[in-house]
């Protein structure tokens, strides 16, 4: 082997011994029947259809299982974004419920205070304060940690779609090119074939027949040719659906980011308004009770004078 693939052969006699093969094949091809050599050209086409319908199959096959999924996976997302939603909602809701019924404490406070003494208003009003306060930050958190986490999952969802359309893009990109790169195998069969070449132009139109060629040789290339066609514009027409389908995925992906962003930018305003109505409760109690404390020790001074 080594002595083999050391000897080396001028590029002349390389160039010879093509030339005397190019023309021994064509001697060969000429002494050999035309019906036998067509005959030949047209069970190779056939075997080359046959196996670009068998992969047209299966990508068609493919193409509706992965639509399948994703639209059991979107239709997930949407229920889990409704869900999410419904959950704002109420947690809403319940914050408008919690600030009134602890506007209506302040209100029922602040009339027992004034009907009993400052003493005992100021330790009323010093320990209800911080316990409703309290109640209303851990139900509060309870909820925004849990719509977080659903805003979490609902990424992370988001993130695997794109990378499974990011995939089947790819994966129709190569698929489309190999078909293209077949395609043009066959049509350079096609025309490599004088007999095909005379029925076929360049643009692959099929071209009138003289007649007086035998009809037995020239109707069934016909039907032939004419099925390639058809086949060729199926997948092509294919290709283009799929490619719609992705971009169709690709949009779909977007509204959901997009429903994302604001339930997050619900969710910030919900917090931010919770806390400064909280701390403005806080301040008002703190000074309500701080006047009452000042006020407390000026009586008894009135009362001797």
């Amino acid at each position: 082997m080594e002595q083999a693939c050391n000897i080396k052969v001028p590029t002349k006699k390389l160039k010879k011994f093509e030339k005397e093969y190019q023309t021994l094949r064509e001697s060969q091809l000429q002494q050999e029947d035309p019906i036998d050599r067509y005959q030949r050209e047209n069970r190779r086409l056939q075997e080359a259809t046959m196996r670009l319908e068998q992969e047209n199959d299966d990508l068609a096959h493919e193409l509706v299982t992965s639509k399948i999924a994703l639209r059991n996976d979107l239709d997930q997302v949407e229920d889990k974004a409704d869900v999410l939603n419904k959950e704002l909602l109420s947690t809403k809701q319940r914050l408008v419920e919690t600030e009134e019924e602890k506007r209506c404490q302040g209100e029922e406070t602040a009339q027992s205070r004034r009907g009993s003494s400052f003493s005992s208003s100021s330790s009323s009003s010093s320990s209800s304060s911080p316990l409703c306060c309290s109640q209303l930050k851990e139900v509060f958190r309870r909820e925004l940690e849990k719509a977080e986490l659903e805003i979490k999952k609902t990424a992370a969802i988001i993130v695997e779609y794109k990378q499974i359309c990011s995939q089947l893009s790819t994966r129709l990109e190569k698929q489309q090119a190999a078909t293209k790169e077949e395609l043009d195998i066959v049509r350079s069969k096609v025309m490599s074939c004088e007999h095909c070449r005379e029925l076929f132009s360049t643009l692959g139109s099929l071209q009138v027949s003289s007649p007086g060629r035998q009809k037995s040789s020239t109707e069934p290339t016909d039907e032939e040719k004419d099925g390639l066609k058809e086949q060729l514009r199926e997948m092509e027409l294919e290709l283009a659906q799929t490619k719609l389908q992705l971009v169709e995925a690709k949009c779909r992906i977007q509204e959901l980011e997009h429903q994302r962003g604001v339930l997050m930018n619900e969710i910030q305003a919900t917090k931010n308004s919770w806390l400064s109505k909280t701390l403005g409760s806080l301040k008002s109690s703190t000074s309500s009770s701080s006047s009452s404390m000042s006020q407390a020790p000026s009586s008894p001074k009135e009362g001797p004078a």
